[in-house]
């Protein structure tokens, strides 16, 4: 496949803020099924977001709140055989409700217990994937994964397997890196911007997932969604870094800027 011409989206786009505003109007019930490193700090994340987050894991709860969600996120980061239950169930759920969902598949490919699991999950119809590209080419059966949670490839790498990912899912697929690069398979959109402490606090990347899947609970094209939420963390980014002097304050500034990000 040929990688489509790529076009570009920064803040504050006007299509990114109607969204960002839509968003803090009506607080969307975000679904979040995430790993034990990250609940809190994604929770916050959703908060300063102007979403509402509610980290629903029990095999017993999480197939009835995935229907009534507007959104859902699925991040295989810390996945055990409990987990995968109700994230199975959950999936099967939002599916069967029309709830739109994220898959985030963390570290897929050297492990393949993950790997399986998030091959299996993509018989339920992620609206959005999101990964790095490392973890896009794996999940494609392009290549073995990355090192661990970081990539090894670049995003550039994984255009064109997402694309052919996106065309033979469904899903719209998101690939994080030093520019994000979102596509349904037709368009390729690159998100420039962020900053290199992004990727030295723990769990910036997994929360973007569970943005976009705030985002898709207010905005029924997931390409559109997916773009908003890249967006507005890579401005986030750029912005907290200019106002914090190492990984402890940028943390603290991130979820700052995020709260107080209009324009």
């Amino acid at each position: 496949m040929t990688i489509t011409a790529i076009k570009e989206t920064v803040w504050p786009a006007q299509e990114v803020v109607e969204d960002l505003s839509e968003l803090r109007k009506n607080a969307p019930l975000t679904h979040v099924l995430t790993n034990i490193v990250v609940t809190n700090w994604t929770a916050n994340v959703l908060l300063a977001a102007g979403a509402s987050p509610a980290m629903v894991i029990a095999e017993e709860e999480a197939p009835g709140f995935a229907a009534i969600a507007s959104g859902v996120l699925i991040n295989l980061g810390t996945i055990n055989s409990f987990d995968a239950k109700a994230i199975k169930a959950a999936a099967i759920s939002a599916n069967k409700s029309g709830t739109p969902w994220v898959l985030d598949p963390v570290a897929v490919g050297p492990l393949p217990y993950r790997t399986e699991i998030a091959i299996e999950l993509l018989n339920y119809k992620p609206t959005v994937i999101r990964g790095n590209a490392s973890e896009i080419l794996a999940l494609a059966g392009a290549s073995s994964g990355g090192k661990g949670v970081d990539s090894t490839a670049k995003s550039t790498e994984a255009i064109e397997v997402a694309q052919e990912l996106s065309l033979r899912t469904g899903a719209v697929v998101a690939i994080s890196g030093e520019v994000d690069y979102i596509t349904n398979g037709k368009e390729v959109i690159a998100v420039p911007g962020g900053h290199i402490l992004m990727t030295k606090v723990t769990g910036v990347g997994c929360s973007l997932g569970a943005l976009i899947a705030s985002f898709l609970g207010i905005q029924k094209d997931p390409l559109r969604a997916a773009i908003s939420a890249s967006a507005v963390f890579a401005v986030t980014g750029e912005r907290a870094a200019l106002a914090s002097r190492g990984t402890g304050s940028f943390a603290v500034a991130f979820l700052d800027e995020l709260t107080v990000l209009k324009s």
